[in-house]
């Protein structure tokens, strides 16, 4: 059980940790060596140039300029200085809303903190339950829940502060909701053009005898949408030959790497093993046996590229279609298409830089049978990963260590060591055995078939959510509970099992402290320092790099990485809500995280960070409704709590809580959601005619050409479908060129006949 030295050991390690990152951070950006680590967004936009001056040789490698390590910390104001709305010009909607998710937190957690120390931790520490009772506890806990007697009329001050703490959280959701939405309407609205805006997903084309996929899409898109529809781009498997291509790319950097360490000494070709990793095999010429490769491998990229192309199978049953104007693509995302609601399934479509082509081979009628399997994957990891958290969780216990091993109590039981296992190895135990715990998740929404990078990320993150919930939170005290208190529950009738707990749970907040000093400070502040990246660079610049262009591959920029970071923001917000009522010495040290999350992430987005997609803050909802069901949870745990506080007349009055609350949440979900999933055709027609009044003669046809054909494609000369650029009008009806002799696919007859569509032939007969 940690105590307050304990907790004061832990404060003092992880803040002595977070000041050596920031302070290594603050000192390595000024170095010129650094600066395309610690400022790649800059060079990708072309704003910045190499820092590097012309003179001694230490000059272009060390900041030699002192009054630079004078102002070493103007990188905070720089940070916060720069307004929203440059923000959102600068890196985007989705990185500015994102910080205001740490905005939201403080917002939402100052005044409870305030109100809690000032009403709540005063009705907590004058008590003597605790001392008077059998349990193990701390001093920590004298400021919690537990340190009120059964059925003590200071409840009623918890039933108040529940209510307080939900009206306010939900008056702040509230106006963040209908902020972000406004700022997602007023972006789309401002917004430069781009191909998404408009272009719809089709998928579940059905199969037709007599036309290929894209005959077939462009029939069905000339006759259903024919005064808007523009042209389209099939959606091919070429999976295969991706591979090719990554592959290549990977053996020309070898390539570039053999050359550049032979043109500097060349009296010595470099020589490498064929084998595996490089350490096994016969050892040849590197730079002749890579240039072979790179041929090899170009031969068959060029033969994969035409058979993808010519091969029908090849070719799925999936179109990027696109419109003469926003409102026709919005019409079209936003409407069945066929009368079969499982045919022409319709979505807007990404950005293509947001397009995961890997995942649009996949057949959609599989998509459901993948989900299902990861549903029950996810199940059995979510359940069976808290075996081995518990294990761990166990053993970075002086409890633990202690029957494992019992040699080591004489060295366990000095002081300053048994504070620094209570009060610091539990967070960084349980830290650093999630690691590979994003991963996993990424590859089980890759499988379930999400065609876009953001899709996948948001998918990642709900995993993510539900699992830090399961494993690290309910799992920490489930696990903590029965193990701390093991002893009690052997030596008491089964009927004070449930009092017992309910004074265990709050006890956990110790533990939780400690992980928020691991994770959300010094884990923050190692963020900024960027030590990977940094390493990486420096490798990459001394063997690989030739050029200018070489040294910009070089960068890693990053992104945010909503599929991790936004769980782990979501974590915080749940123990915040869970334990202000329980454990107000908690929330403290969240207030922490977040201030220092934000200005540090403020940093990264406008230094560092280039995002992969733009997704107009779509991922909002999810943001909303997991505070929902954090302060909804907050809720019924505190219900249960006084239930086993024989709180009985105060306890019902929780009842009605969860209640509004899900009841607000559906005024919001229906008032503000629609912003995020649907484009309003109010919004589209206005946009469409301010552009068409400023750009008349736009060709929009050439911007849409290419913008979705798959990246392997790009930059090669290829056919282009014929178009059909006349269009026949008899009575205001238009006829469309078809070669198929039925109409399995055309939801109405053909002017020319009542029960076919008229061949591609006799048209052109008619026309001539």
């Amino acid at each position: 059980m940690a105590t307050l030295g304990d907790i004061g050991v832990s404060a003092a390690i992880n803040i002595l940790s977070a000041f050596i990152f920031l302070l290594a951070f603050a000192i390595l950006r000024l170095q010129p060596l650094n600066d395309r680590v610690y400022f790649p967004k800059w060079y990708l936009k072309g704003l910045r140039n190499s820092v590097t001056q012309p003179g001694a040789f230490v000059k272009k490698i060390v900041n030699l300029d002192w009054r630079a390590y004078i102002r070493f910390l103007n990188w905070v104001p720089d940070a916060l200085k720069m307004p929203e709305l440059e923000l959102i010009d600068h890196a985007g909607l989705d990185s500015a809303v994102y910080l205001r998710i740490y905005l939201l937190g403080l917002k939402i957690f100052i005044p409870i903190t305030l109100l809690a120390f000032t009403v709540l931790v005063p009705v907590h520490w004058t008590n003597s339950t605790l001392r008077k009772s059998r349990f193990t506890y701390s001093d920590v806990d004298k400021l919690s829940i537990s340190n009120v007697p059964l059925g003590s009329q200071r409840f009623w001050t918890h039933i108040i502060m529940a209510y307080a703490i939900t009206v306010w959280t939900c008056y702040v959701l509230q106006r963040e909701y209908a902020k972000v939405a406004a700022m997602r309407l007023l972006f789309l609205a401002s917004e430069k053009r781009r191909p998404d805006q408009f272009t719809v997903l089709v998928r579940n084309v059905p199969p037709d005898t007599h036309e290929s996929v894209g005959e077939c899409v462009e029939h069905f898109f000339l006759v259903n949408h024919t005064d808007h529809y523009l042209t389209h781009q099939v959606v091919y498997n070429a999976n295969k030959l991706a591979k090719l291509v990554k592959e290549k790319k990977s053996k020309q950097n070898w390539l570039d790497y053999y050359q550049l360490k032979f043109s500097r000494n060349q009296s010595n070709r470099p020589m490498m093993k064929t084998g595996f990793l490089g350490f096994f095999g016969n050892k040849v010429d590197a730079i002749d046996y890579q240039t072979a490769e790179v041929e090899s491998l170009s031969k068959e990229i060029a033969e994969e590229r035409e058979r993808v192309k010519n091969d029908p199978k090849s070719i799925m049953p999936a179109a990027f279609v696109s419109f003469k104007t926003r409102w026709g693509a919005a019409v079209c995302a936003q409407t069945q298409q066929s009368r079969n609601p499982t045919l022409w399934l319709t979505e807007w479509a990404p950005e293509p830089r947001d397009v995961y082509w890997r995942n649009l081979a996949i057949p959609y009628v599989s998509l459901t049978i993948r989900r299902l399997i990861i549903g029950v994957a996810f199940f059995f990891l979510t359940f069976f990963f808290m075996i081995p958290i518990t294990f761990v969780q166990t053993l970075a216990t002086i409890e633990g260590i202690r029957k494992v091993a019992p040699f080591l109590k004489v060295i366990i039981d000095i002081p300053f060591i048994k504070s620094f296992i209570q009060g610091f190895l539990p967070g960084i135990a349980l830290k650093i055995f999630l690691i590979v715990l994003p991963r996993i998740l990424m590859l089980m929404s890759k499988f379930e078939g999400w065609e876009s990078i953001s899709a996948l990320e948001r998918r990642s993150a709900s995993k993510y959510y539900i699992f830090n919930f399961v494993n690290v939170f309910l799992g920490s005290i489930i696990a903590g509970a029965a193990f701390e208190q093991l002893k009690t529950f052997l030596h008491q009738s089964a009927n004070e099992i449930p009092k017992t707990i309910g004074v265990a749970i709050p006890m956990k907040a110790t533990f939780f402290i400690t992980y928020i000093m691991v994770d959300g400070w010094a884990g923050i502040a190692g963020e900024i320092l960027r030590l990977k990246p940094l390493i990486i660079f420096h490798l990459k610049n001394f063997f690989l790099v030739k050029t200018e262009n070489d040294r910009k591959k070089a960068m890693n920029a990053g992104s945010l990485g909503f599929n991790t970071g936004e769980p782990q923001i979501q974590l915080y917000f749940l123990l915040g809500l869970v334990y202000a009522v329980v454990t107000p010495f908690l929330l403290p040290f969240i207030l922490v995280f977040f201030g220092l999350a934000f200005i540090v992430f403020r940093h990264q987005i406008i230094n560092v960070y280039n995002q992969k997609y733009e997704s107009g803050a779509a991922f909002w909802p999810d943001v909303h409704g997991r505070v929902i069901f954090a302060l909804v949870f907050s809720q019924l745990s505190l219900l249960g709590l006084l239930s086993t506080k024989h709180a009985v007349q105060s306890a019902p009055f929780l009842i009605a809580l969860p209640v509004l609350t899900i009841s607000f949440h559906k005024f919001c979900k229906g008032r503000y959601e629609p912003a995020f999933t649907r484009y309003p055709l109010q919004e589209a027609r206005r946009k469409d005619t301010l552009e068409r009044a400023k750009e008349p003669n736009l060709n929009l046809k050439a911007y849409l050409q290419n913008a979705y054909l798959h990246p392997v494609f790009k930059g090669d000369d290829e056919d282009e479908d014929e178009e059909i650029d006349d269009k026949l009008e008899s009575n205001g009806t238009v006829l469309v060129p078809t070669k198929r002799q039925s109409r399995e696919n055309t939801p109405a007859p053909s002017r020319m006949s009542a029960n076919s569509s008229p061949s591609r032939p006799n048209v052109i007969d008619q026309i001539q």
